[in-house]
């Protein structure tokens, strides 16, 4: 199955895509982790180090020169099927696996994003991305979790029409649940219906109805483990809340049909 997690920057996305592939993992299952945030932390809160880290695939001119302009054509549908296992990085658990289930495999891919000033639009580079991100979700036949970049740039552009399910991330205020319904609304033009809203750092009250956000939801609230983690590290794994995770993250598995 193929996840991507969506919402305004800062509300936890990327946190909880690396606690529902640590989860995955440790119930057998192998798993591709997918950073297409400009943020580029999925990794990190994976608990890899910055030296572990897999180099941005944005950042390989070789790549772009070698498949997007292949035999000096441009080449917009280059053969990327090689790529993810030569591109990718091992993760660790963050916590073992106690049920006697041989783990899975967890793997990450960084895909970058264009950040440097002047540097036009790199329309080849993102034409490379494109076809890595597509290829990664539409012909492996493992689980795939895309954390997107965060607004609705992704989904503007279409590149996650192919996933199976969309969790939109929000936090318990107006702006951050108005992003999430915008994310919605664009997902399900796309005909991405398979959705389910996560309110993070939830302290109770009524979420206001706005048309676009998921109709399915479930809230996580603060957590003092993972705050007191973040002031020293920046891996999100292996908290002392991790049961606590570990039955939130099979709840939104198993809404989505997982």
């Amino acid at each position: 199955m193929k996840i991507a997690f969506a919402g305004k920057g800062g509300v936890g996305k990327t946190s909880i895509a690396a606690w529902t592939a640590d989860y995955l993992a440790r119930q057998g299952k192998n798993v591709w982790l997918v950073d297409a945030d400009t943020a580029l932390s999925l990794g990190q809160a994976s608990g890899l180090k910055l030296d572990q880290l897999p180099e941005p695939l944005i950042t390989r001119e070789d790549l772009v020169r070698e498949r997007i302009h292949e035999g000096g054509f441009l080449n917009l549908n280059p053969e990327v099927g090689d790529l993810p296992e030569s591109l990718a990085v091992d993760v660790p658990l963050g916590i073992p696996s106690n049920n006697g289930t041989k783990p899975g495999r967890k793997r990450l891919i960084v895909m970058g994003a264009v950040t440097n000033a002047g540097g036009g639009c790199a329309c080849d580079a993102n034409a490379l991305l494109k076809a890595v991100l597509a290829h990664i979700v539409m012909e492996r036949d493992e689980w795939v979790l895309v954390d997107l970049e965060a607004g609705v740039e992704h989904l503007g552009r279409g590149t996650v029409v192919h996933v199976d399910g969309l969790v939109v991330v929000s936090e318990p205020s107006m702006r951050s649940l108005q992003t999430g319904a915008e994310v919605g609304r664009m997902a399900s033009d796309l005909g991405l219906n398979n959705q389910a809203l996560v309110i993070n750092r939830y302290l109770g009250g009524e979420p206001p109805k706005l048309d676009g956000l998921p109709e399915w939801s479930m809230t996580i609230p603060p957590m003092d483990g993972l705050i007191e983690r973040q002031m020293k590290d920046s891996s999100v794994l292996g908290l002392p809340e991790a049961d606590v995770m570990d039955a939130m993250v099979e709840t939104l598995l198993n809404q989505l049909g997982a």
